[in-house]
């Protein structure tokens, strides 16, 4: 539809019709093309500008100009005003000092949240305090200059810095080379005999391999199970990343057995310096696995680090549900300008995240299983009218310090997918009491792992062709056991370890901690009455139940 035709229906509309040659015509002040807006932009450029003559001066000054003497034009100034001044605040330095100590322990303080951050000059914390002066960073070059002579720094007499070695002489950093290069060569060596390339034996031409014909520049391959892989591919950080940023409340849940070992430092991390605008709580799921006085050490320790609350996932009998509801809703009313708040649960496989979801919501809304890997997607479930869960799936941080016996026994693997299970026994036998063990299994005076898995696989009828013990069978069942709580042991809290460097294995530590004579009482999860004779009942007073649902309660 053309100008004319729109014009037309407009004046049709308004009632301006005219007959004949009298329907074209425009009346004086009508705006028939520009609105207000438009309007007002072209008088701000008509405005500023003067008029002049035939001669070129200036009769009408433009905007912010006076025809003072001393030119054609006149000297142009922009007039002033105080409302320059309005924004700008001056603050003493002990005022300062003393906002800084405010906020940094405002900031430090895990149950405290800042509002309105971004109105706050946030960078007089978060600056390192070795290169800031007064609240402004410094930078590198501007130090040097001001702490070094300027002679000494540029010129011809500019003096260059030593370089910092650990030896004195060519001959001392000859031999410091060497040294370094046998090092390196011990390290590939013992890389390669264990993934069974090492050199040994006789060559293909009948002469004897030394060390001299140890090939450098071949490829290590260290023999590990391909199943401690899982866990770390791209789709699954993918999934966590995913889940990450779309949530405003990241709840990592953490296995009430081994806090520390279930945490997952790398996200933490991730999350402190990439987006410290979102809230973390640690759930620590499984609660009901260790003593009442253990959880409750275990959450006071980890809340100096971030909120923590003890949970327990279970449709019928579940425990700490209405505390992170009633979190969740402070969350919700904190940040009312927003239409929706989402809570995405992180952490290992096997912790329990699945069942934290569906202990919220009363019914099954998420696949469970007491398996790692059940979860393969991100998803999203209503909670309440603006309160949104995201399940995501168990991701395992790649660690140097973290071997594939700890994987194992954090739940992390599949105990069906190892190949030889029995390997793994001792190191779960450690972290249990021997008196629990034999309660559980009913097989006394076991001297070894193996002696031990022997003695049952002959109990349970475990055997193979010839009479000899299905080792493997036994095992994955024992390390099922372990995982699924059956057998009762956790790692003890940091604070029954009074000497930092002492050895003791997880198995003494509850044995040091049913010997001690006080252990925290205070809180909602301590019990109390506790007294001296009833400290070695801490462990006995806790049994489970072998007819226990595994697969819906963790």
């Amino acid at each position: 539809m053309g100008t004319h035709k729109k014009e037309a229906n407009r004046r049709e509309r308004q009632g301006k019709t005219a007959s004949g040659s009298m329907g074209n015509l425009r009346t004086k002040g009508e705006n028939f093309y520009r609105d207000q807006k438009k309007v007002k932009t072209l008088s701000m450029y008509n405005s500023g500008k003067p008029q002049r003559n035939a001669e070129g001066k200036i009769t009408k000054p433009g905007a912010y100009q006076s025809r003072e003497k001393g030119g054609v034009g006149g000297s142009a100034r922009v007039e002033p005003n105080r409302k320059w001044f309005n924004n700008t605040r001056v603050i003493a330095q002990d005022s300062l000092a003393q906002f800084r100590e405010a906020v940094t322990q405002k900031t430090n303080d895990p149950y405290a949240f800042l509002m309105k951050s971004n109105k706050l000059p946030m960078s007089l914390i978060r600056d390192d305090a070795t290169q800031t002066k007064n609240g402004l960073k410094q930078h590198e070059a501007k130090v040097a200059v001001e702490t070094r002579p300027f002679g000494e720094t540029f010129g011809p007499k500019a003096k260059r810095k030593r370089v910092k070695l650990d030896v004195g002489s060519v001959e001392e950093m000859v031999g410091h080379s060497g040294k370094m290069l046998e090092e390196y060569k011990d390290r590939q060596e013992q890389s390669q005999l264990l993934s069974g390339n090492g050199y040994g034996g006789d060559d293909v031409d009948g002469s004897e391999a030394t060390r001299n014909d140890f090939d450098m520049g071949a490829e290590s391959t260290i023999a590990r199970e391909p199943i401690f892989s899982k866990g770390q591919s791209r789709r699954i950080w993918n999934e966590a990343y995913k889940v990450i940023d779309s949530s405003d409340v990241i709840c990592f849940a953490l296995d009430a057995r081994d806090p520390e070992g279930t945490r997952c430092q790398h996200l933490e991390k991730f999350l402190r310096e990439e987006a410290p605008h979102k809230h973390i709580v640690f759930l620590l799921n499984k609660c009901d696995l260790v003593p009442t006085k253990v959880a409750a050490t275990w959450v006071r320790h980890l809340s100096t680090i971030y909120p923590t609350l003890a949970f327990h996932a279970s449709l019928t009998n579940a425990f700490g549900k209405g505390t992170l509801i009633q979190l969740l809703r402070q969350f919700s009313s904190l940040h009312s300008n927003r239409k929706q708040l989402s809570v995405g649960l992180l952490g290992y496989p096997n912790v329990g995240k699945s069942s934290i979801i569906n202990t919220l919501r009363k019914k099954k809304v998420c696949t469970v299983a007491p398996v790692p890997g059940e979860t393969k997607v991100w998803q999203y479930i209503t909670l309440m009218r603006r309160i949104f869960l995201i399940d995501a799936p168990g991701v395992v941080p790649s660690s140097v310090k973290d071997t594939d016996t700890e994987r194992l026994l954090r739940g992390s693997v599949r105990v069906e997918a190892v190949n030889n299970p029995a390997q793994y026994i001792s190191a779960a036998l450690s972290r249990c009491q021997t008196r629990h063990v034999e309660r559980t299994y009913d097989v006394k005076g076991y001297e070894s792992a193996t002696d031990f898995l022997e003695r049952l696989a002959r109990k349970m009828g475990k055997l193979m062709k010839g009479g000899e013990p299905d080792m493997d069978t036994v095992a994955k069942m024992v390390l099922n056991d372990f995982l699924r709580g059956k057998i009762p042991w956790f790692i003890p809290p940091p604070r029954f370890n009074t000497d930092s460097e002492s050895t003791t294995s997880p198995g003494e530590g509850l044995q040091e901690m049913q010997a001690s004579e006080e252990l925290p009482g205070e809180g909602a999860l301590v019990e109390e009455g506790m007294n001296e004779e009833d400290g070695d009942q801490v462990m006995d007073d806790f049994e489970f139940s072998d007819e226990e649902d595994d697969e819906s309660d963790h």
